[in-house]
């Protein structure tokens, strides 16, 4: 999943979010939000959907099954 690490990276920069702030929209704590930017875990299918919403993106977006 390093595309998704890595839209997920880019797509929080742009929107000018912290980590602390990702990880409170997910209501998970920060460890676990900066495990899914550095590749070594998975968000679940509930917290992909709110990635999602976040960035206004689609979860294929974010799982780099398409470019839009």
């Amino acid at each position: 999943m390093k595309v998704f690490a890595e839209r997920l990276t880019e797509l929080r920069k742009q929107y000018k979010y912290t980590q602390r702030q990702m990880a409170d929209i997910l209501g998970i704590s920060q460890p676990s939000y900066i495990r899914y930017e550095n590749d070594t875990s998975e968000p679940t299918q509930e917290n992909l959907v709110k990635l999602a919403d976040a960035f206004d993106v689609s979860v294929d977006y974010l799982l780099g099954r398409s470019d839009v």
